[in-house]
């Protein structure tokens, strides 16, 4: 019996919610881009441009979707490891000049001419199917499972993004891969790994300059209202104007020049003072409804690669939630995460839907397996 599959399983009802939920977040996400993008087009700006880029990776990730949802699993489930070879060469393509693009003091970005590419998107994509399958195959217990095959997929995996820097990346990554571990083998390692990763980010905080000080940012953001602190108090003055209604589509104060990244990280502020504590509960609260129909897919999976596989994607999906709200509203440090289906960036949209089309496609699993359970003598599943 795994951690978290104890008890009987519930029926499931349609997929819907899996897709339509984000699709409904998407959707909010043109709408905010829109108004932001109209607002920019007043200091010269072009008022489309954004929304038309966002609105062909909204349609490039549902084309993706229904792919990976009708695409076999046992396909790519064969072909994991080399996808995540190819993830990390791509993630250590950032750090070489010309090719890397530095944005923010950081290397995070491929320059491919026609369009930019942040390859830890795809590694976000392909951890889950890779880490799955390898905790399947191997039969190793106790320390030595997980010394390999969860540290040793972490460690590789975390290594190229400690050079970039991402500490962002680095956190989603460590928490997917000890969640998925936990799920396969219990929790007494990953308890003492997540610590030993604590101390990690602790010490890579205080031996970086910059890093120290977007720590102290955080701590104090009035302590430097002109410089470190002032997105952190910008994002908080945009929900104070928003209150309970906001103040209007188009009308925000605080995106025409003092919310800096409006319409990538700091979007959640934005929405919050155009739509309010209303809109920000209404986003919030579709987040919620779809994390608990993902985790009646995960309830019903039929094996444990499947189980593993949807703790691993959910949390890749919900995960960069929690670390975006936090951040923005001064709940931790802010580590440059987007808001999922909602900020704007092609990366993320593309390997967000490429994650709902999989859970989709174990959902399809599972239910034909119940078919076929129900149709054995007795019509009974086995527990």
């Amino acid at each position: 019996m795994t951690a978290f599959n104890e008890g009987e399983r519930p029926k499931g009802g349609g997929p819907w919610l899996i897709w339509g939920i984000p699709l409904v977040l998407s959707l909010c996400g043109l709408v905010m881009i829109a108004s932001l993008s109209l607002r920019n087009s007043m200091t010269g700006g072009s008022p489309y441009s954004q929304i038309v880029k966002q609105c062909i990776f909204l349609l490039m990730g549902l084309g993706l979707m229904s792919f990976c949802a009708f695409s076999s699993l046992r396909g790519l489930r064969r072909w994991s490891g080399l996808l995540w070879f190819i993830a990390l060469l791509l993630l250590v393509g950032t750090l070489i000049p010309g090719l890397g693009v530095r944005v923010g003091g950081a290397r995070r970005w491929l320059d491919l001419k026609v369009v930019r590419f942040q390859p830890l998107e795809f590694l976000l994509f392909v951890i889950p199917l890779f880490l799955a399958d390898r905790l399947n195959q191997s039969r190793r217990r106790g320390f030595q499972g997980f010394l390999r095959p969860t540290m040793l997929v972490l460690l590789l995996s975390i290594l190229p993004l400690l050079f970039q820097p991402n500490l962002g990346g680095t956190i989603l990554v460590t928490l997917i891969c000890l969640m998925m571990h936990v799920e396969n083998r219990g929790w007494r390692y990953p308890l003492l790994g997540g610590a030993l990763m604590v101390a990690l980010f602790a010490s890579l905080v205080m031996i970086e300059p910059y890093r120290m000080r977007r720590f102290l940012a955080f701590w104090d953001p009035w302590s430097d209202p002109m410089n470190k602190g002032f997105q952190i108090i910008q994002g908080l003055v945009a929900f104070c104007n928003g209150r309970v209604f906001g103040v209007g589509i188009g009308k925000g104060l605080q995106e025409d020049e003092y919310l800096p990244a409006a319409q990538t990280d700091y979007i959640f502020p934005a929405i919050g003072e155009e739509f309010g504590l209303a809109g920000t509960l209404f986003l919030l609260s579709l987040y919620a409804v779809w994390t608990i129909r993902a985790y009646r897919i995960y309830r019903r999976c039929p094996n444990s690669f499947l189980s593993v596989l949807t703790l691993g994607l959910t949390t890749s999906i919900i995960g960069p939630m929690f670390i975006n709200v936090g951040g923005v509203m001064k709940l931790m440090p802010l580590t440059g995460i987007p808001l999922p289906f909602v900020s704007a960036g092609g990366s993320a949209m593309l390997f967000m839907w490429a994650k709902v089309g999989i859970l989709l496609s174990v959902n399809r699993i599972s239910s034909r397996e119940e078919e076929r359970e129900g149709k054995r003598p007795g019509g009974r599943r086995a527990s």
